[in-house]
């Protein structure tokens, strides 16, 4: 089971801006559950984001005004007799806090106050809302959350990647149309996080070491390579001509079970096996070695993978990463991949 402490540290790894001084306090509260984080974190990124101006965009306004601004629309003004009001249908723009990203922001933080949140902070979030009563109400529902950012809005992204996570953990649309609340971080969810997080850690926490979700090409023997998938890792570590594929999977079940015998997910085996038997090709003129690592999230099953495979001259290791435990010990886990993997292929090499 995670700690939901932990999910916060997982998104300060994903999000750096989370690691700064506005959300310490934030690092060492602790949580009843992850709509109660979620709504401290947007708490204190949104009132930062009021304090240095919400973000604006021109948007295009047509409507009935007294005076005049922009381009008269006048066969819509006669079409509506709004001549007889004193007014003209005008087209113009206007710079405005209107804008989708502030619309998700005033979106999510409504959804907030249906959870399972304090009173505390629901009083929070409601004082937040009265700087959003020029931005109209969005659909989270149907809102497409591909976004472009820029040095405009970049204070945004870590805002709308948690919109994100409350969105989807928050809201399931049923087939009457109707939304109803659902278990906050499922395993979907947690898996794109826990991917990211792993990554975002070994970048910062291990700079010694060029970590990557780098795609590796397929061992071709000619050009053919039509609807072929594209082979895209998880984490790639790489230090010198050493190589270490790490493919990150949040499950409810770690194993798989067939005729009452637990074994290894065998899609997720031949995945990172088809990962580094094509890395090896790729690598073949230079010194190197390549290896592969199924990391799972621990969960409560009585067996866990962790075993280590020869494969066609390759290694394969297969393990958990206990999420239960305190922070430190995580970081223990994850630091202890990377120095035993890499010092044990730099004693090979000198050995060789």
């Amino acid at each position: 089971m995670i700690r939901i402490q932990n999910i916060y540290h997982m998104l300060a790894y994903a999000f750096q801006v989370l690691r700064g001084r506005g959300y310490r306090d934030v690092a060492t509260e602790q949580f009843d559950n992850a709509a109660e984080l979620c709504a401290a974190i947007l708490s204190r990124g949104i009132s930062s984001q009021i304090k240095r101006g919400l973000g604006r965009e021109y948007m295009d306004r047509t409507e009935a005004i007294s005076s005049l601004r922009g381009k008269i629309e006048v066969s819509e003004s006669v079409k509506t007799r709004s001549v007889m009001r004193r007014q003209m249908i005008c087209a113009y723009d206007e710079f405005s806090v209107d804008t989708r990203m502030n619309g998700i922001l005033k979106a999510t933080c409504r959804l907030l106050l249906h959870a399972d949140i304090s009173k505390a902070r629901k009083k929070e979030l409601r004082s937040l809302m009265v700087f959003f009563s020029d931005v109209r109400d969005v659909d989270l529902a149907t809102v497409d959350w591909h976004m472009r950012f820029d040095r405009n809005n970049q204070t945004y992204r870590m805002l709308m990647g948690v919109c994100w996570l409350v969105a989807k953990g928050l809201l399931q649309t049923q087939a009457d149309g109707s939304a109803k609340l659902m278990d906050f971080f499922d395993e979907q969810r947690m898996s794109r996080l826990y991917e990211k997080f792993i990554l975002e850690y070994y970048r910062q926490e291990h700079p010694e070491l060029a970590a990557q979700a780098s795609c590796i090409g397929w061992a071709l023997d000619d050009d053919f390579d039509d609807l072929l998938p594209t082979m895209k890792s998880d984490v790639m570590l790489c230090h010198g001509g050493a190589v270490l594929i790490i493919d990150a999977k949040y499950y409810s079940c770690t194993t798989q079970r067939r005729f009452d015998k637990r074994s290894i997910h065998s899609g997720n085996l031949y995945q990172i096996f088809a990962y580094v038997k094509n890395k090896e090709a790729e690598l073949a003129e230079v010194p190197h070695t390549v290896s592969g690592l199924l990391l799972y999230a621990k969960t409560d099953e009585e067996i866990q993978p962790d075993g280590v495979y020869r494969m066609s001259g390759n290694r394969i290791s297969v393990r958990t990463l206990d999420l239960g435990l305190p922070f430190e010990s995580i970081r223990m886990q994850l630091d202890e991949i990377a120095e035993t993997h890499f010092a044990r292929e730099a004693h090979c090499s000198d050995v060789g």
